[in-house]
């Protein structure tokens, strides 16, 4: 198991109120994939810098992520096809 720092951008579409359930969803597929969520931190509704599918802001979420190398292109690949994600970022942490 590798340490991850996965950042996403979430829609400005999704409600503020549906904002835990989207973050749960995510977590329940890094779960699917064998990995494990050991932090997450909400930066909140930031200005992007430049439009993301027509939309100028999005809702920024950093996680703290344990899964195994091979799971990586899969939870990439799931992060892609979703609607509710505008943009992620994985980045392998040094152990």
């Amino acid at each position: 198991m590798n340490n991850y720092e996965l950042t996403v951008i979430i829609s400005p579409d999704i409600a503020e109120e549906n904002l835990p359930q989207t973050i749960d969803s995510l977590t329940q597929l890094i779960n699917k994939s064998k990995g494990q969520v050991t932090q997450t931190d909400q930066w909140g509704r930031r200005k992007l810098a430049y439009p993301i599918r027509h939309h100028g802001e999005g809702n920024y979420v950093i996680l703290k992520v344990e899964l195994d190398p091979s799971k990586a292109a899969e939870l990439e690949g799931n992060l892609n096809i979703s609607e509710a994600f505008l943009r992620h970022l994985l980045i392998r942490l040094d152990n």
